[in-house]
């Protein structure tokens, strides 16, 4: 066994680590991903979907994620995510990314009622399964709580305990809303995979330097080979 296998035992009064279903959010791929469009031109919806199959298969092999939902209404994205064992999920009310995101948790809890469940950033190619592991097991037991971005101004993961809305308000400084609103801020060491969202040309290089998953790896190296600055 290795990092990504073992399940973290759960610090006292937390969550304990299994069961958690996991909505991830993804806008159509045209305009997916828009601030990577000066570093990668045509490939920005080839990065945008890589990134989320990438974060996808991490979360889906964490030992504590029992489910991984996609909130989409991109065809080609919904079938290749559906394709790799997620379950996709339309964006029905259309109202933006919080209200996609308290969707697909409503429908999580259809699908396990008891069960914890999660908002995550689908831009996190370096993720990786034993990192995400260890951050979940820290959610407080009848709470919420978040891990920031590694800028320290989003947030890459919100996450609520079973019988727990989950109130996502994801976008810009969220950050300091979730804090706000009374969820728990996660620090913890050694989870910069969890923390490297990836929304520049500067963010890529440094998610290729923590080492990123394979679809993002080769539309990178395609990018590099064409002589765009992420490689």
């Amino acid at each position: 066994m290795n990092q990504d296998t073992v399940r973290p035992s759960p610090e006292p009064g937390c969550v304990p680590p299994a069961g958690w279903s996991l909505v991830l959010p993804l806008k159509p791929l045209a305009v997916a991903k828009s601030r990577l469009g000066a570093s990668a031109g045509a490939l920005r919806a080839d990065l945008a979907l890589a990134f989320a199959l990438d974060t996808a298969a991490a979360a889906l092999a964490c030992p504590a994620v029992a489910r991984v939902l996609v909130v989409t209404d991109d065809p080609l994205a919904a079938a290749e995510l559906a394709a790799a064992g997620t379950l996709v999920v339309p964006d029905e009310p259309a109202l933006g990314l919080n209200a996609a995101l308290a969707h697909g948790a409503r429908r999580a809890r259809l699908q396990a009622p008891d069960g914890p469940v999660a908002a995550l950033s689908a831009d996190l190619p370096a993720l990786r399964p034993g990192e995400l592991a260890r951050v979940l097991c820290r959610v407080p037991c009848g709470g919420r709580a978040f891990l920031p971005d590694t800028p320290g101004i989003g947030t890459t993961l919100l996450a609520a305990a079973p019988g727990v809305e989950l109130a996502p308000a994801f976008g810009g400084a969220s950050r300091e809303r979730h804090r706000a609103s009374g969820a728990r801020e996660l620090l913890p060491s050694d989870v910069d995979s969890v923390r490297r969202d990836v929304d520049t040309g500067a963010d890529l290089a440094e998610a290729l330097v923590l080492g990123v998953g394979p679809r993002t790896a080769e539309v990178a190296g395609v990018l590099a080979a064409r002589g765009g600055r992420a490689g």
